[in-house]
């Protein structure tokens, strides 16, 4: 994750995302930078839109977390109609020792 950090931090400050950069941010960082997977990253990321592939990932996430939210509903919901009954029985007892 250290090496996408570094590409994102030089793209954000207007800076070349290259190999030299990239091992210059990671050094910086206290990272043992590994030549070979600097020269991966700079080579998947030439071409690429980062702040258009930035977004596409902002609006995924957004995505994915809204049926995780739907689900949380649920299971509120769930649990509050589980608590009737209960509230019931306890009304009921309470009338008998009442």
């Amino acid at each position: 994750m250290e090496y996408i950090y570094a590409g994102m931090l030089l793209h954000k400050a207007g800076q070349p995302v290259n190999e030299e950069n990239v091992k210059k941010v990671l050094t910086a960082a206290g990272v043992n930078a590994d030549g070979s997977r600097i020269k991966s990253l700079v080579s998947a990321l030439h071409g690429i839109n980062i702040d258009e592939a930035i977004k596409n990932a902002s609006s995924l996430q957004a995505t994915s977390a809204q049926p995780a939210n739907a689900q949380v509903q649920e299971k509120k919901e769930e649990k509050k109609e589980e608590k009737k009954p209960a509230e019931e029985a306890a009304q009921g007892l309470g009338l008998l020792f009442g």
